[in-house]
């Protein structure tokens, strides 16, 4: 019966949330809106898989008929879904061949056993890299080295392992926060920056965005990391010692062929994500998610040292992180129900009439806001409307908005606690999405509290922050 109930508080909090918005918002907005309660509290009991629940937006979409069918269904095989799937094809040779055990313990010799070195190590390359890559790739690149390392030190069920909760976290958040470190960080800032451009009628340039971002990006990171080491762990070393980690590493031996191959494909595939521009003018259509998949589909055909293929269909079809790739696609269809129903646009025609004055009331909003919005969807979504939210509200009020749209693209690229979008990797490798919630609820308020008071801050005392 507890699990009965557990199943029931999903659908009885869909249908109260809906109850209560009606009339406020739209019938469609509010179902919308009641989905992502229902979702949500489904993510923390979990009385079902999480994966199961990543195929609610279809169920209510399919009674309600809130937008076309296939505006959510699309969204489970979207360009992101290819990519996910063509890194997890080129990772299972990893493990086929061995290479798995062979990086992960390379990984140890190279960090350490500290648990805070293990946290900062993996937190500062995910958020490094994400400035330059795009955040899905670099949480992809991470997740299966990070869970191979934990597995080779006895960390076996990584849902409830309290050594693997903050590493994992490390990668998610990081990956999510090093997107507005510059300008290609995330497709999020191009909205930003068209927006920009509009409002001075120049070219916004990569160094005017680096020289404003980054004191931020160093700000925001010391609070996630220093979050990040507070959280309880059962002990302050992960087993073993560096030297022993280098003693097993020798026995390895030289690489195999096999290994190379999985090793140099995903070096290939990670490498030609990076340097794209280099390429799109005459491969238009070759976008890191392509590249991923046509990568990983060569496996089926590459041969190891012993003449059997990297990759079968059988084993790819039993071990590939299926539920992972739905799991990211329920935030982006969760996405196009609050969007396409009106739900958000209401949500702003209410937040405009609330008619705030300038200065803290005024950026605390713009910055909850996005924060809210990347949470439900992704931060290009949630940018997407909010700039031209706050830039409606700044113009009611006839004051400045660089500032403000400054703030809110930091904003909406701190988002940590729904398993969706960047988030839903870690996730699928098998962190415990009710702990995300929970302590991504905490950090959420923290660093979203302190965007707004040294956004703020830049906008009363620095003039690069108010001017472009």
């Amino acid at each position: 019966m507890a699990k009965v109930w557990k199943i029931l508080i999903g659908p009885a909090s869909f249908f109260l949330s809906a109850f209560l918005l009606w009339g406020t918002f739209t019938p469609a907005a509010s179902f919308a809106i009641a989905t992502a309660v229902w979702m949500a509290l489904w993510w923390i009991i979990r009385p079902v898989s999480i994966y199961v629940t990543a195929f609610v937006p279809i169920v209510v979409n399919a009674f309600f008929n809130l937008i076309p069918n296939s505006h959510v269904i699309s969204q489970y095989f979207s360009e992101i879904a290819v990519l996910l799937l063509g890194s997890d094809l080129i990772c299972l040779t990893w493990t086929t061949t061995g290479l798995d055990k062979r990086v992960s313990v390379k990984a140890l010799c190279f960090i350490g056993t500290s648990m805070k070195n293990q946290i900062f190590v993996w937190f500062l390359a995910s958020t490094v890299l994400s400035i330059f890559l795009p955040n899905v790739v670099v949480a992809a690149i991470f997740c299966p080295i990070a869970v191979a390392m934990l597995r080779s030190v006895g960390e076996d069920d990584v849902t409830e392992s309290r050594m693997a909760l903050p590493i994992l976290l490390a990668i998610g958040w990081g990956s999510g926060i090093g997107g507005f470190g510059s300008p290609i960080g995330s497709s999020a800032n191009l909205v930003a920056v068209s927006y920009i451009e509009k409002l001075t009628g120049h070219e916004f340039m990569y160094y005017d965005w680096v020289i404003r971002f980054l004191p931020l990006l160093a700000i925001v990171f010391l609070l996630n990391l220093i979050f990040l080491w507070l959280i309880p762990a059962p002990a302050k070393d992960l087993p073993g010692t560096r030297a022993y980690f280098r003693e097993m590493y020798s026995k390895f031996g030289t690489m195999r062929r096999g290994e190379k191959i999985g090793l140099y494909l995903f070096i290939l595939a990670t490498a030609l994500a990076f340097i794209r521009p280099l390429f799109a003018s005459f491969l238009p259509a070759m976008k890191p998610a392509y590249v991923f998949l046509v990568i990983g589909m060569l496996m089926f055909f590459l041969h190891d040292e012993n003449g059997k293929t990297m990759l079968d269909w059988q084993y790819a079809e039993s071990h590939a992180m299926w539920g992972m790739i739905f799991l990211f696609a329920s935030g982006l269809a969760l996405g196009r129900l609050v969007i396409e129903t009106g739900a958000i646009d209401r949500l702003a025609v209410i937040i405009v009439g609330f008619q705030l004055p300038p200065g803290l009331m005024t950026m605390a909003i713009s910055c909850t806001f996005a924060c809210f919005l990347s949470e439900l969807s992704s931060n290009t979504a949630a940018a997407s409307i909010s700039i031209p939210v706050v830039t409606g509200i700044t113009g009611v009020m006839g004051v400045n908005p660089i500032p403000y749209i400054l703030g809110t693209i930091v904003a909406a690229n701190c988002a940590y606690i729904l398993p969706v979008s960047t988030r839903a990797i870690p996730v699928g490798y098998g962190l415990n999405p009710s702990l995300q919630i929970k302590y991504g609820i905490r950090l959420s308020i923290l660093t979203c509290a302190t965007t707004i008071i040294i956004c703020t801050l830049f906008m009363n005392y620095s003039p690069l922050f108010n001017e472009l």
